[in-house]
């Protein structure tokens, strides 16, 4: 029988297939990787711009509570010790987010635990079955945190009504009642020093890179390898044969600016439904580059997604989820044919969730 000639077609350059690549060519693997892309790293990819590194597709800060997954990057890597603590901004008033006392002092002016769950308690609108978005927040929040913080935002990012929209996409809204403006409660957060292309640049150093190709338009490659790992759309891979699952699309906008600090922060939300984009990320703040006189924003706008566009994060609505429960069932079928990441699985996973799961796919696959 004629040997493949390569172990793996990776389809697709981004983070799950780059730990399947450097855990493969470690083991002797031949890979092929087909990138759409004219680079590796797929959402993670940055680029510089005057000496600082932009991270091309929004920000990404990589947090973990799975220590093993947290040693395994710094292996990779050395990462900073960035924080990451968003602002919000309303009018002429900023927020501190998560939802903390820090939040609600700002709103209310609360000093205790106790004075702010008084206040939030005496706005909720008690519902046991809500039949939406607004809903579920006014029962979760009250009115203030929801009309300041949540609906202009989450109307955005959806790009419809918060009374359009189903309630489980907020079942639950982060509130403590501490001083505490750390987004994320892993114990393990940062940005890996000199950016994240330095990782992709290690994974993929002994594979074969086929950049500006669609694999979709060049199945037949796939018989060259003996398995195939796509972390693009499933439902593209299938031709759409039970239907178009739906996805969520963003556009940027980067700015140069000859001063030193605009925003003082990495990430401010704009929460009002009249300003059209989400946020503006400040990318210096998140490597501590403030020896530069300049600085690079990046405005980040909402969008629906359409064919021509990259598609960034899957809408998990319960009729999308029997769709893709059908494309799941057809790909658990598949000989040496293996799917992940977020577009693979339709799934919003962080990254960390990426990477753990990238090697539960190694151990499968290679011991």
């Amino acid at each position: 029988m004629q040997k493949n000639k390569y172990d793996f077609l990776l389809a697709g350059a981004g983070l799950f297939n780059a730990i399947v690549a450097r855990e493969a060519t470690r083991r002797g693997k031949r890979c092929l990787v087909v990138e759409k892309r004219g680079h590796f790293g797929g959402n993670v990819y940055c680029e510089q711009i005057s000496g600082i590194n932009v991270h091309k597709y929004g920000a990404h800060i990589f947090h973990t509570c799975d220590k093993e997954v947290w040693d395994y990057m710094n292996e990779l890597c050395e990462f900073n010790h960035y924080v990451n603590s968003p602002l919000a901004r309303y009018g002429d008033k900023i927020y501190n987010l998560p939802f903390n006392m820090n939040t609600f002092y700002q709103l209310w002016q609360t000093r205790t635990p106790g004075e702010a769950m008084k206040v939030i308690e005496s706005q909720r609108i008690r519902n046991d079955s809500p039949a939406n978005l607004e809903e579920q927040a006014l029962a979760l929040v009250g009115k203030d945190i929801y009309e300041i913080l949540v609906k202009g935002y989450t109307e955005k990012q959806w790009g419809c009504e918060a009374g359009q929209l189903p309630a489980f996409l907020i079942r639950r809204l982060p509130v403590r009642f501490r001083y505490d403006n750390n987004y994320f409660d892993d114990p393990y957060q940062g940005i890996p020093v000199g950016g994240y292309n330095r990782i992709f640049a290690q994974c993929f150093r002994d594979c074969e890179m086929r950049y500006n190709t669609d694999f979709c338009q060049h199945r037949e490659w796939a018989k060259e390898a003996g398995t195939t790992v796509f972390t693009g759309m499933i439902d593209r891979y299938y031709d759409y044969c039970y239907g178009a699952l739906e996805y969520r699309s963003l556009r940027f906008e980067n700015k140069i600016m000859n001063i030193p600090d605009y925003q003082g922060n990495a990430v401010v939300n704009y929460t009002e439904r009249e300003i059209p984009y989400t946020r503006i990320i400040e990318h210096k703040h998140f490597e501590f580059n403030y020896r530069t006189d300049t600085t690079v924003l990046t405005l980040e706008y909402p969008q629906s997604w359409t064919p021509e566009l990259e598609p960034y994060y899957p809408v998990n609505t319960p009729e999308n989820e029997v769709i893709y429960s059908k494309y799941e069932q057809r790909a658990r079928g598949e000989k040496n044919v293996y799917f992940g990441g977020r577009l693979g699985c339709f799934k919003y996973y962080n990254m960390d969730q990426v990477v753990h799961s990238a090697l539960m796919l190694v151990k499968e696959l290679m011991g």
